[in-house]
């Protein structure tokens, strides 16, 4: 079931735990790094004095030609596990849109 229109959750929300595993997500973060061996992004986003992390993975939307740097949006299902005794939050993408990159739109 996809989550309401417009309702979208915060990187800082899911990684600290506030989304459950298993919910249908809409988030969105600027593409850090994209390993297309493993078919896995990862969005960031900054919210008071930290940086968030959230791994997407692409395999449903691939091809998928990335834009470092740019701002993309996430729609999937979320999934956690533990990595190294830390947890770790993870989209199964569904959907993958390029937002564009805000310092090329003359926002920054």
């Amino acid at each position: 079931m996809l989550p309401p229109p417009a309702e979208y959750q915060y990187l800082w929300d899911i990684s600290s735990g506030k989304v459950p595993s298993g919910s249908t997500v809409r988030t969105f973060g600027r593409l850090n790094c994209y390993d297309f061996t493993q078919s896995e992004a990862v969005l960031t986003a900054h919210h008071s004095t930290g940086q968030h992390k959230l791994q997407v993975n692409t395999r449903f939307v691939e091809p998928f030609s990335p834009r470092l740097g740019s701002h993309y949006m996430a729609l999937g299902e979320l999934e956690s596990g533990d990595e190294c005794n830390r947890r770790t939050e993870k989209i199964l993408s569904r959907e993958i849109i390029h937002l564009g990159n805000i310092a090329e739109q003359g926002l920054m």
